[in-house]
């Protein structure tokens, strides 16, 4: 097994440990990682993601669905619907430049970042009966839903966990660990629907995309089971975050060559003045909890820790 073989797998595991506690970036993860590391070309490296995708995601909404996270109604109505809308975006798509699409995908993705990261005003009723229990979203609005997430993702190409979860969640108003499971479900339908078309183009490294599924398979497994104990805000707030940090890179990338190193450095410091700024500012900012946590001998007293222990 070669080195670069083995960077191959390792970095694999993430892709299904993003599948597994956010229900998106697989795709966004997958394509680099096939052609930078892996050194396929782009189309390759894009029918192979779809195949990695959608059976890691297969997986991963049954380890879901196992304890109790997916709506299948909702989640095989809304893939149907996006599996149209997807094929709508992709003729029109054939007809608007790359660039602009590009740039449009990384503002939206920056504009449903910051939705995440806000949330909803009622988020402890939101998508819930009376009872507590998960409700499911009304046919009308599961079908206008996935229209209009499937067609956008048809347009950009990429994209559909990071556009499903938010569409499950925020406007759907399911809960978060629910969204996450059932965005699995349509990940996977769009995938391998896309995959049927590339296969007819391509051909494809079966042993080399077989071994990548296995590793992402792997890191989904772990990714699931991780988001079954992760807070409800923590994994929205997370999730929000890595979004953002993911719409950042693909502005910059579609920057000319000679601004890109400002951008990214740009970019670098606004993220620390931010951090400074709350950690500082901001009484409910996660850096001063951490802090706190770490400094008050009470706080890592109650968490059994001790405040100095002396390991000498």
């Amino acid at each position: 097994m070669t080195p670069t073989l083995i960077l191959v797998l390792a970095l694999s595991i993430l892709i299904g440990l993003s599948l597994g506690v956010l229900g998106g970036g697989g795709s966004i993860l997958t394509v680099p990682i096939l052609v930078y590391v892996a050194g396929f070309d782009a189309k390759d490296a894009i029918a192979a993601s779809l195949f990695v995708v959608g059976v890691t995601s297969a997986v991963s909404a049954i380890s879901h669905a196992r304890s109790g996270r997916v709506m299948w109604r909702t989640g095989l109505i809304f893939g149907a619907a996006g599996m149209v809308g997807a094929f709508a975006g992709g003729l029109l798509g054939g007809f608007i430049p790359g660039e602009i699409l590009l740039v449009a995908f990384a503002l939206m993705m920056v504009a449903t970042s910051a939705a995440m990261i806000r949330g909803r005003k009622d988020r402890k009723t939101a998508g819930t009966d009376d009872g507590g229990a998960p409700r499911q979203m009304p046919l009308g609005k599961v079908l206008t839903e996935g229209l209009v997430v499937g067609l956008v993702t048809g347009l950009v190409g990429a994209g559909g966990g990071f556009l499903v979860v938010p569409a499950l969640a925020l406007l759907g108003g399911l809960p978060m660990s629910i969204a996450v499971g059932t965005s699995l479900v349509v990940i996977s339908m769009k995938s391998f629907a896309g995959l049927a078309g590339y296969l007819t183009t391509v051909q494809l490294d079966w042993s080399l995309v077989l071994a990548v599924t296995a590793a992402a398979i792997v890191g989904s497994l772990i990714g699931a089971k991780a988001s079954g104990r992760i807070p409800e805000t923590a994994l929205r707030k997370g999730f929000g975050w890595f979004v953002l940090g993911m719409g950042a890179f693909v502005l910059i990338q579609q920057a000319p060559a000679d601004l890109q190193l400002i951008l990214a450095g740009s970019a670098a410091a606004l993220a620390l003045a931010t951090a400074a700024v709350c950690r500082l500012f901001i009484p409910s900012c996660p850096l001063r909890k951490a802090s706190r946590h770490r400094d008050d001998p009470s706080l890592t007293a109650s968490v059994g820790l001790a405040p100095d222990t002396n390991l000498h």
